[in-house]
């Protein structure tokens, strides 16, 4: 690798917000030519660190060298000058304008759009995109999206591309196509850089991985001379176990049964289109499908949250009697033991409440259960010190308000406080958006802990390889429609992927 030509050498940058060092000291080198993943769990300054090549944070401390010269880029305008281009996670897009007007947004000079067309294309096949440049980004799928925002760095010339969790939204084949693209880019010698937590993807696309641990650089090895194991103990700093444990159900029993529901959104838009099938009880009922596809309606109508169009949800309790949950109020579904543990895009707004503190959050879901006015306070704390503790949170304290945590520790309070709970169906989406590895791997050993508990456990993810490994059966959606079940332990994921982006037309509601 050191017979490479540096595209980017960091030396001994720091990076502090207030008390918190997020970086210290990093020296790093990316190469041209290759592909390089940067790996490290939540609050280990990877993206800060990206941040600061992109022009978004300057350094305390510390060098940047671009092709040998040292530079100061102190916004994103000096980092494209220097040809380094990031896409972020949440893309910058304007729905209103079209691929080829969101690409030349904010450049100097006499626009011509054909010309800005043509050039676009030529961008295209070079390296195997497939985008139309007159397309609203309003009509675009997400890995479309993705595609504009690649785009859109390398027509303004970028040579150094930052991809930060550019997979976490995709399908398998859409995923094999962008990892196509950047093979392409590699082989014309640009420097690629990929933040992600996918294992696997490290493995079949980089060439090299470095490490962070708490803000500092502890590492680097070559991707065909380590495995997901020991990239995983460098990361954490002590020999992780990577095993999902799915053990066969004990005697299922129906606990939710869904017929023929169907739900429209506030503007009229057939979000769930006539679905059907049963959760039981000691089992993982996956959930697959592209963002957007009916997952979120679907858990949100079971727990009451959600107005149906039609069909019917009926829930048996474990002595056989029955009830429909359709119309009835949340507070009533979830006094039956059917909680929904959603961990929203927007943790903090919608999970949590930032200025109070762990204590105070775990009581958001108990303080009924007081006496009169008095509210029980000792079960919430005793269940933050638990969640602190199982769950490796990062904190000063269990009195220390929430918004000062990092996004992923953030998660770990939201999660652990959903999943601590004792109910007979738990839907759980998104549980380890996020999460790094190791947190990941502790959510989904309480997840099948609750299994075998007898939970009927409803479980919608975004990373495919993990669903096929924890779920017994996978549902997968298809523009609100069910594309297809099969068994988790004998599919695959291409599969998978196919269900997902047509639907299969399966009967088997069983």
């Amino acid at each position: 690798m050191t017979n490479k030509e540096a595209a980017v050498s960091l030396r001994g940058i720091t990076k502090r917000f207030g008390a918190v060092t997020a970086n210290e000291n990093v020296n790093l080198d990316i190469f041209k030519g290759e592909i390089l993943a940067l790996l490290g769990e939540n609050g280990s300054g990877k993206t800060t660190l990206m941040n600061m090549l992109a022009g978004l944070y300057y350094p305390d401390e510390g060098k940047i060298y671009i092709n040998g010269k040292e530079e100061v880029i102190s916004s994103p305008k000096d980092a494209f000058a220097l040809g380094i281009g990031m896409v972020h996670q949440h893309f910058k897009l304007v729905d209103v304008l079209t691929a080829t007007e969101n690409i030349v947004l904010g450049l100097k000079g006499k626009l011509k759009l054909k010309e800005a067309s043509a050039k676009i294309r030529e961008i295209c096949d070079k390296y195997g995109f497939e985008v139309d440049p007159n397309k609203k980004i309003y009509d675009m799928s997400v890995s479309e999206k993705q595609t504009v925002e690649i785009v859109k760095v390398l027509y303004r010339g970028a040579d150094i591309l930052i991809l930060d969790e550019p997979t976490a939204v995709l399908t398998p084949q859409e995923t094999e196509k962008l990892f196509a693209v950047l093979r392409n880019m590699r082989a014309d010698g640009k420097a690629v850089v990929i933040i992600t937590h996918k294992m696997h993807e490290v493995e079949s696309l980089s060439d090299r991985v470095a490490v962070l641990r708490k803000g500092e650089y502890v590492g680097e090895m070559v991707t065909a001379q380590t495995n997901a194991q020991e990239m995983t103990n460098m990361m954490v700093g002590r020999s992780v176990s990577l095993n999902i444990t799915r053990k066969e159900p004990v005697n299922p029993e129906t606990r939710i049964e869904v017929k023929g529901l169907t739900v429209r959104n506030e503007e009229g838009i057939v979000k769930l289109d006539n679905v059907s099938f049963t959760a039981r009880s000691g089992e993982i009922l996956g959930i697959a499908g592209v963002s957007g596809c009916g997952q979120k309606e679907l858990l949100e109508a079971i727990a009451g949250l959600q107005k149906a169009e039609s069909g019917s949800i009926i829930y048996t309790d474990e002595n056989g009697h029955t009830e429909e949950l359709l119309g009835k109020d949340p507070l009533k579904i979830s006094d039956l033991g059917v909680y929904l543990s959603f961990v929203p895009e927007d943790r903090l707004g919608m999970g949590l409440v930032g200025n109070m503190d762990l204590t105070d959050n775990m009581m958001l879901r108990s303080f009924r259960k007081g006496r009169g006015i008095f509210t029980d306070r000792k079960s919430p704390r005793h269940l933050a010190e638990n969640v602190v503790n199982e769950l490796e949170v990062v904190t000063p304290g269990i009195s220390t308000p929430v918004r000062r945590l990092s996004g992923g520790n953030v998660q770990k309070v939201l999660v652990g406080r959903e999943i601590s709970t004792a109910p007979t169906v738990l839907l759980t989406a998104y549980a380890v958006r996020g999460l790094d590895i190791n947190s990941s791997y502790t959510i989904y050993d309480l997840i099948n802990k609750q299994k075998e508990a007898g939970v009927a456990v409803i479980y919608v993810g975004e990373d495919l390889d993990v669903l096929l490994e924890l779920s017994d059966r996978i549902l997968v959606l298809c523009g609100g429609q069910v594309s297809g079940i099969v068994d988790g332990r004998n599919t695959d994921k291409n599969q998978v992927g196919m269900l997902m982006t047509r639907v299969g037309g399966a009967n088997d509601y069983e």
